[in-house]
């Protein structure tokens, strides 16, 4: 079943383009006409592409993997915010730290110092720290907290990443494409889609067209994380972690080894009872 239709995206104004003059040549197969200088897109090749796109980052979600989304223009911050933290899922809607992706333990540091500064606060010592520690401190978390809190819960590098605007998240998308993470992006007529293995031909300048397949791919992984869960709870218990464990094969060989010596140990017994018999009968 389609997950959107011809009529949603054109509301929404997804099929606006950029100028003639600053397109990008790539982006031919979905333009679908010139008009007033403006390219417009072919809304039903993109209503195909969200369809591809929606169903592997469904299998992604299900898998239990992360998908990080990635938009820090002006128009997309609060949308990703809204949609994507409601799911659960990391994103970075401020500045993209060079190197979040390929120099990860170097983030995860960060992320672990700020946890280390909220255990502090709750703590006696806080209290025993001079106003002026205390104010260089605060300042601290909540820097850290601005750039890094989306993504407190990444513990490894994401199994996906969703773009808004490639040409603005350019280095985004090159350290993804170096570690080999699937690029999920929505792409306009100015930018090039050979970088994005996963390409969504969108306006990715309106808010309108934005929210709206945003909201389509919040929705997929949605359903995914509710079938992965519901899957685990059809799981036997015994099949689960901490569920009976099977013998290895040390555990067996020893086992084997006890069985063949206990008929040994019996008729050495019942040889040395029929020995003190005969010197008792004697």
């Amino acid at each position: 079943m389609p997950r959107t239709n011809f009529d949603q995206l054109l509301e929404a104004g997804v099929h606006f383009g950029h100028l003639k003059r600053k397109w990008n040549p790539a982006m031919a197969p979905y333009v679908f006409m010139e008009r007033n200088g403006i390219h417009i897109i072919d809304l039903h090749k993109t209503a195909a592409k969200i369809d591809e796109a929606a169903d592997a980052l469904k299998q992604i979600a299900k898998s239990g993997r992360k998908i990080l989304f990635v938009a820090t223009k002006k128009q997309a911050k609060d949308i990703i915010a809204d949609k994507v933290g409601a799911i659960n899922m990391p994103y970075v809607t401020e500045r993209w730290s060079g190197g979040m992706l390929t120099n990860f333990p170097t983030v995860r540091k960060a992320v672990k110092k700020m946890g280390s500064i909220d255990k502090l606060m709750g703590d006696d010592a806080w209290n025993r720290l001079s106003k002026r520690e205390k104010l260089q401190i605060t300042r601290q978390r909540a820097k850290l907290e601005k750039t890094l809190g989306s993504i407190k819960d990444l513990n490894r590098l994401p199994a996906a990443m969703f773009v808004v605007d490639v040409m603005k998240e350019h280095i985004a998308v090159r350290e993804a494409q170096k570690l080999n993470i699937p690029v999920f992006a929505m792409v306009d007529t100015n930018s090039d889609p050979r970088n994005v293995d996963f390409v969504i031909p969108a306006n990715d300048d309106a808010s309108n067209s934005i929210e709206l397949i945003v909201d389509i791919m919040s929705q997929s992984i949605k359903e995914g994380l509710a079938e992965r869960k519901a899957e685990k709870d059809k799981e036997p218990q015994g099949d689960k972690k901490g569920g009976k464990k099977t013998e290895g094969r040390r555990t067996r060989a020893r086992k084997e080894d006890t069985a063949a010596k206990q008929p040994e140990a019996s008729s050495a017994d019942e040889k040395k009872a029929s020995e003190e018999n005969t010197k008792k009968e004697e």
